[in-house]
């Protein structure tokens, strides 16, 4: 196994570094493994559709990419769970597909869309960890797939009719296992894990290495990360206090396992992310002993 590499979260990289064009390849490098093709990013901008306001700084990051070929794509993060989050995705993309429609221009202008939902919850009910969607019309007696005609494909430059619809892609970063089986779970688990390993060779993760290792923030950048990262357990412990309210109360024993456990969890998010011992002691009640065995386990 290759030694691993603490890196910034990928919240605060696509805020804050990915936006520059110099570092365009990292971005590019994800969504090349994601759509198994390989992406070239003409701009990256702020997703017109869902604009961050101060309320969800730790909760969400949305981003459009222009890509070349008049592809866009929405790359959203979302941390906490939202029930209404499928309509979420829908709304984002028809909104973005209308912005991108200039008045006056034919159907036929309307640029494909591929929406990308990194999520920290359990979106739905499902064993796997990426999920791909896309538009098909199929004969409700020959069950056949409705094709595009010569004129159409010439047109519209595809091949079949799902290629003018969005496409719609979810990564459930808390269902995977932390086993890299492909160069996509490579990226994955820089997601999960905010690390990289030195035997990774997925496109793009050369350039992560490069621009997003924590230890080469400058003094300024560390504490700006710091105190999102701070921000982010806040949020987390203030679940878990309201976990001991409710229905609840009444299972005592087990929802003291639940707590020590999402303790241990939310312990570990902090250290993989270098907050001092000290402080994650102080954020989640557990014992500097008790931190100093996580370490080990890290390790």
């Amino acid at each position: 196994m290759g030694t691993v590499r603490s890196m910034v979260s990928f919240d605060w990289a696509m805020k804050r570094l990915l936006r520059n064009k110099a570092n365009f390849e990292v971005l590019e490098g994800f969504l090349s493994e994601l759509l198994r093709r390989k992406i070239i990013i003409k701009n990256i901008g702020e997703s017109e559709s869902n604009k961050s306001d101060d309320t969800n700084k730790t909760n969400r990051v949305d981003i459009l990419v222009e890509a070349d070929g008049r592809e866009l794509v929405i790359v959203e993060l979302q941390y906490y769970g939202q029930d209404d989050y499928f309509h979420r995705m829908l709304y984002g993309v028809s909104k973005s597909i209308a912005e991108h429609l200039q008045q006056g221009k034919p159907f036929s202008e309307v640029r494909k869309l591929y929406s990308v939902n990194i999520v920290y919850f359990d979106i739905g009910e499902g064993d796997d960890y990426v999920y791909h969607g896309t538009t098909i019309f199929k004969g409700l007696h020959t069950n056949n797939e409705l094709q595009l005609n010569e004129k159409q494909k010439t047109l519209y430059t595809a091949t079949r009719i799902g290629d003018l619809y969005p496409e719609y892609y979810i990564i459930k970063v808390g269902k995977f296992n932390n086993i890299a089986k492909d160069t996509l779970d490579e990226w994955i688990y820089y997601l999960k894990n905010n690390q990289i390993k030195d035997d990774f060779n997925a496109l793009g993760i050369d350039k992560a290495r490069e621009i997003l290792a924590y230890e080469k923030l400058s003094k300024e950048e560390k504490i700006e990360h710091d105190r999102i990262v701070k921000d982010f357990v806040i949020r987390e412990s203030e679940t878990l206090t309201s976990f001991t309210d409710g229905e609840f109360k009444g299972r005592a024993e087990g929802r003291a396992e639940g707590r020590a456990e999402e303790k241990t969890e939310i312990a570990l998010k902090m250290l993989k992310k270098g907050i001092s011992i000290e402080d994650v002691s102080d954020m989640t009640g557990l014992s500097i002993q008790q931190i100093e065995q996580l370490i080990k386990k890290i390790n």
